[in-house]
């Protein structure tokens, strides 16, 4: 749900390498990375075909486990921006691919004509907001020493595809390259990669009706903590989040009808802050409310980024005491 992008790059690069290996192997010659026929045959369009489709139905599987994965950039970023990144990291780490190759050549001796196919590249450059931008979250412990977290099975992952191939290597180091390039707040790179509004409308129009889904109906499964702490953490932040959604909306009714700007953060101040556990029977009082939080001006950016107005988005951020993720969740479904 509200990731129309990451569920194309799911289902529609996956089928075409199914029937490529299965049903169609005379016609994949025209997917291969084949560098020596870029190089000396200036056969361009094997950089799109050989850069797109996997040949390999390994490198497929893992490669979509990872796009699932990293699906909550697009609900973080919009799919407007999550498809900017993934140009940019495409066509940079296209250009690093080939520098990397002569450099291999050149260092090493060592002649490539032929990389793994697919969409590789931007794959390991997601990698890189991955890291930074996800936090860290301690599940158990293996032994009473290696901690296992909420970020292990996609590092393990990523590490499974990185071993798939002879000269993957050369893709994940271009990919990574690429994802620190384009998030460099230095570089600049992401003013210039970008994909234009004119162009983001059109896929809005044509395309996302296609891939988009209905918003689940069912309740949402509560993940379970591995302990009591975590499990009663999860439940509450839950339960926060069905409460402002359904409070604000009707709220945001009577706006619409007397008109005004209400004030969120004061009507529902979030459930840590709330002392009684009979969350249906307390209601806090104005001594109890909490003081207002300071509005992170990057964090306004990135939801005004998605489409959203900045009073809207300051709305939100208060009422969600400064929570970019639950501030987007319920900007998304009103």
């Amino acid at each position: 749900d509200k990731a129309p992008l990451s569920k194309s790059l799911l289902l529609v690069p996956s089928a075409i390498s199914i029937l490529l290996t299965l049903l169609f192997q005379h016609y994949q010659k025209f997917f291969a990375y084949n560098l020596q026929a870029i190089k000396e045959d200036f056969q361009i369009w094997r950089i799109v075909c050989g850069r797109t489709i996997c040949l390999d139905l390994k490198d497929t599987f893992c490669s979509s486990l990872l796009i699932y994965n990293f699906r909550i950039f697009e609900r973080r970023y919009g799919s407007r921006k999550f498809s900017s990144f993934l140009l940019g990291a495409w066509m940079l780490s296209a250009l690093f691919d080939l520098l990397l190759v002569e450099i291999t050549e050149y260092i090493f001796g060592i002649t490539i004509n032929s990389l793994p196919s697919g969409f590789l590249g931007p794959v390991f450059a997601l990698f890189v907001p991955f890291y930074s931008s996800i936090p860290r979250v301690q599940v158990t412990q293996v032994l009473g020493h290696f901690s296992i977290t909420n970020k292990t099975l996609v590092y393990i992952l990523g590490l499974q595809l990185l071993t798939s191939g002879s000269y993957i290597w050369i893709l994940a180091l271009s990919g990574l390259v690429s994802g620190i390039c384009y998030n460099s707040s230095i570089l600049k790179v992401h003013r210039i990669l970008c994909v234009p509004s004119w162009v983001a409308k059109i896929f809005s129009w044509t395309l996302e009706p296609i891939f988009s889904s209905a918003e689940p109906t069912n309740e949402v499964r509560v993940g379970m903590g591995a302990t009591v702490d975590i499990q009663r953490q999860q439940r509450m932040e839950l339960l926060d989040r069905q409460i402002m959604m359904s409070q604000v909306a009707q709220m945001r009714r009577q706006r619409q009808q007397q008109g005004g700007m209400i004030n969120w953060n004061r009507l529902f101040p979030p459930l840590r802050h709330r002392h009684n556990a009979n969350y249906q029977d307390h209601r806090p009082s104005e001594q109890d409310t909490p003081p207002p939080t300071e509005i992170s001006e990057e964090q306004v950016a990135r939801l005004m980024e998605m489409g959203f107005s900045r009073g809207d988005a300051l709305e939100a951020l208060r009422a969600s005491n400064n929570d970019l993720n639950v501030a987007t969740n319920f900007l998304l479904q009103h």
